[in-house]
């Protein structure tokens, strides 16, 4: 069973689709449909369209209505609402694209509400940069070798120690106001993390980049 959800949000488009088959379940925010329709998407592969529907022509509805889930909560925003669509329904891995870039409050409400639910499921956001996740106080990545690797602390980390990394960390604290640890780089294939507090944003570039080597 293919136990994993394709989600798409109303941030920047994505540049290139992931294969939809790869997903057991594939769905969006109302503001994610315009660019899907705009570029081209199978929109028949979408479970569930959600949202409160305000920048909705209508247009659509006759075909699509079934997929339709109208939630109303201002409260939340369209995001946490589809996540909590996605529990419901069983999953807890999430792909999520479109949530970063348009409008940055938008961005920093996404990052909000992954941490809100970073104890319930797995979930990575994807761009045309890096890919980025909360990661666990035990944590190790392959194949990392020349990629940008920034470590952004949510908004502290204490006692974190890396390897692999061309800056290494030993035992040190990370902090929103004072220290963050980003645009830093793997020398090795094998990047690991550990920590013993705090929570941890974990960005990995998606392109190999020619750092100049620095010690």
């Amino acid at each position: 069973m293919k136990d994993k959800v394709l989600l798409f949000i109303n941030g920047d488009h994505p540049k290139t689709f992931p294969d939809p088959d790869q997903y057991g379940l594939i769905a969006c925010t109302d503001g994610a449909f315009h660019y899907l329709k705009h570029l081209g998407f199978p929109l028949d592969k979408l479970d569930f369209i959600s949202g409160d529907f305000d920048s909705h022509s209508g247009s659509d509805e006759s075909v699509y209505q079934d997929k339709f889930i109208l939630t109303l909560d201002q409260d939340k925003t369209d995001f946490h609402k589809a996540l909590e669509i996605i529990i419901e329904r069983g999953f807890t891995k999430i792909d999520v694209f479109g949530g970063s870039g348009g409008e940055q409050d938008h961005f920093l409400g996404n990052l909000t509400v992954a941490y809100a639910f970073k104890d319930q499921i797995d979930l990575k956001f994807y761009d045309e940069f890096s890919e980025y996740y909360f990661v666990p106080k035990r944590f190790k990545l392959k194949g990392a070798k020349n990629k940008m690797i920034s470590l952004y602390p949510f908004p502290s980390v204490d006692k974190i120690t890396t390897t692999g990394l061309n800056w290494p960390l030993d035992q040190g604290s990370l902090n929103i106001t004072s220290r963050i640890g980003t645009r830093n780089f793997a020398v090795e294939d094998e990047v690991s993390i550990q920590y013993e507090s705090g929570d941890l944003l974990f960005f990995v570039g998606i392109n190999e980049i020619d750092y100049p080597k620095v010690y």
